[in-house]
């Protein structure tokens, strides 16, 4: 850290001093030569967006308490760039305070392999949230503010944002969240140069950026973004603020090299060696720099970067388990809510434990967090019907010290809301995401609202893991699993109450001295001739479907395969020693479990009569067995389809 970073660490002096004010314009022209050479090294990036942002980046991180960013350090303030296509202004101020090396982010910059990615992410330890998906970085912000504000935490949240981003939707969901939970621990700084990718702000989509901020409750507050004294002073009286607090940052788009200001045109594209040099040259720096940093980038080694930022510690107990009896009917929705009370009345103010912060969008009654909500009210976030920023503030919360689960239909949580769920798996969080009312199982609520897609949405994720229960004993045990275990897990249900599986002596299957193992699929029944495959609420059909393939002397296996997206091989090729494997499940049959017991047929080139049954259009409203039976799932659908592939 250097001498300068010293001075503005939490406002320590004052920039008034003219000497102060001559150092920081002179690290802003410092930093201008680094990032414009470290763009045109690259041959690409958003060299003009970044000198644009370049004060507002150097004076933020220059007085916020970052560290190293390692969310054990209590107390330490958090910056998130949401327009992280500046990367290359922020890689120059963190270079200039001494966290990165200089030498290795001008050669490697956009290299592959490289941490200095081409948008700021976590594997340096100094950036708080991977961004560049423009319009989400609010709501990350908002969610650290929120884990500071319930933790008990000292801190502030700095947001920085372009202008371009101001008219997307999650942007005003956060602005309310935050007000609405009067997070006067978060200062956001918006870069107004009125330019974006395609030209002027107010030409591509008007807005009123001010009027917004305001009608949501902030407090807005003008500054020359250009000004480091000014940035400064509106930075510290937004500090001691009761209410959150934007600065709308007046800026110049290419600001410090003549030919690039006020002109969009190199807002995505980087310099080429004839505009390069009278570029530095202006900046007072050495042209011939560029040729020492493409002759490392070509020569040596790529540097590194810390693969993910450790989330602080946090536990829960998990409880428990309830047992339901085997006559017992009971939606899985309802088990998962009884469990998570039963989590919370574990954990709530214990020492050491926690803190689960339970998220809801308007609908806690139908996804049964309400009786949480109750007893465990400074644990419940209201967030209205909001998902997409809801989605991004539990992610970001849940890596600041805090568990977060949120609850939702799986249209929404899934579906609608699957951008965000892909940044939380880049951001490597640690939520938890109960999904209601998935597959045809909503019933009467109709297409629109049929979640057939989730399988194959968090198929396409990296970082995921998907449970999909069978009955309330396993959704018992799926849920205490989920918040016992680090990563980000999805508990998906539908909205049916179910009979509780049984074993062939009629005893609870999932209940008793039964542990739920991510990835172990689970065999109900036995048999020699054909093998259902099926997961969730499927279960007790192809059961069903089994005892009248008894009475007609086929002797099949039943699989319950719970976590589709870890397919348990060796059940797999036991099922294909049959002859016939049929799937059977509510969900897109091209995405969903069968495709995925397909590939694994495939991959280990087992022999057998592969049956897909599954959704292949969207679906009717109506009651829930009527909307199966004229989708082709019901019971005696399912007989017909073994006995038939059987005869032939």
């Amino acid at each position: 850290m250097n001498a300068l970073k010293t001075k503005l660490e939490g406002f320590s002096e004052e920039v008034s001093r003219p000497e102060l004010i001559e150092q920081l314009r002179e690290a802003g022209r410092l930093c201008r030569i680094s990032a414009i050479t470290m763009t045109s090294v690259a041959g690409s990036g958003h060299p003009a967006g970044s000198l644009s942002s370049m004060e507002m980046c150097l004076i933020t991180y220059g007085v916020a308490r970052i560290g190293d960013c390692k969310y054990e350090n209590a107390g330490i303030d958090k910056v998130v760039v949401s327009h992280g296509h500046i990367s290359p202004a922020v890689y120059s101020v963190l270079a200039f305070y001494g966290y990165i090396p200089t030498d290795e982010v001008l050669a490697f910059f956009r290299k592959a392999g490289s941490p200095y990615q081409g948008h700021v992410v976590r594997q340096i330890p100094q950036i708080a949230w991977s961004t560049g998906n423009l319009g989400q970085g609010l709501a990350a912000g908002v969610g650290f503010a929120l884990a500071k504000k319930t933790r008990e935490e000292d801190g502030r949240i700095y947001v920085l944002m372009g202008d371009g981003e101001q008219v997307k939707g999650q942007v005003a969901e956060a602005r309310r969240i935050a007000r609405h939970y009067d997070l006067s621990n978060i200062t956001v700084l918006i870069d107004l140069n009125n330019i974006q990718i395609s030209g002027k702000t107010e030409t591509i989509m008007k807005a009123d950026v001010r009027r917004l901020w305001e009608a949501d409750g902030w407090e807005v507050t003008d500054v020359d973004g250009h000004d480091p004294s000014g940035l400064y002073g509106a930075l510290k009286k937004a500090s001691l603020s009761k209410i959150p607090q934007v600065l709308l940052c007046h800026t110049l788009m290419g600001k410090g090299v003549s030919f690039m200001e006020g002109l969009p045109d190199y807002h995505g594209k980087a310099l080429n060696d004839e505009e390069y040099v009278p570029a530095i040259k202006e900046l007072g720096g050495d042209p011939a720099m560029i040729e020492k940093y493409r002759k490392r980038r070509k020569e040596l080694p790529v540097p590194s970067g810390r693969l993910s930022v450790p989330p602080l510690a946090t536990s829960l107990e998990g409880g428990k388990p309830r047992e339901y009896k085997a006559d017992d009917l009971i939606d899985c929705r309802s088990a998962f809510g009884k469990a998570l009370s039963d989590i919370g009345e574990a954990n709530y103010k214990k020492e050491g434990k926690g803190p689960l912060l339970v998220f809801d969008c308007d609908l806690a009654d139908s996804v049964k967090v309400s009786e949480f909500a109750k007893k465990y009210p400074e644990w419940f976030l209201e967030m209205g019907i909001q998902e997409h920023a809801t989605a991004t503030v539990a992610g970001a919360a849940s890596i600041a010290g805090c568990i977060s689960l949120w609850a939702d239909f799986g249209v929404f949580g899934a579906s609608e809301a699957y951008n965000q769920q892909r940044l939380n798996d880049i951001n490597d969080t640690n939520l938890k995401l109960a999904l209601t009312h998935v597959g045809l199982d909503v019933g009467e609520d109709g297409e629109t609202h049929q979640c057939i897609d989730y399988i194959g949405l968090f198929r396409n994720l990296f970082g995921w893991k998907l449970l999909v229960p069978a009955d309330g004993n396993q959704a018992d045990r799926m849920t205490r699993y989920a918040l016992t275990t680090q990563g980000n897990i999805c508990l998906a249900m539908g909205r049916s109450k179910l009979p509780v599986i049984t074993d062939e002596d009629g005893k609870p299957f999932f209940g008793g001295d039964y542990v739920f193992r991510y990835g172990k699929a689970d065999l109900l029944r036995n048999g020699k001739d054909a093998a259902i495959i099926c997961c969730g609420h499927m279960v007790y059909r192809a059961l069903s479907a089994w005892e009248k393939l008894v009475r007609m002397g086929i002797s099949a296996k039943v699989y319950h395969f719970g976590c589709p997206l870890a397919i348990d091989r060796e059940a797999v090729l036991d099922a294909a020693e049959t002859g016939l494997i049929v799937t059977c499940e509510d969900h897109n049959r091209e995405s969903g479990l069968g495709s995925q017991v397909a590939t694994v047929l495939a991959e280990e080139r087992a022999s057998t009569r592969l049956v897909r049954m599954g959704v292949h259009r969207y679906g009717d409203s109506g009651k829930s067995v009527e909307v199966m039976e004229r989708m082709g799932l019901s019971v005696d659908d399912l007989v017909r389809t073994v006995s038939s592939f059987l005869e032939e």
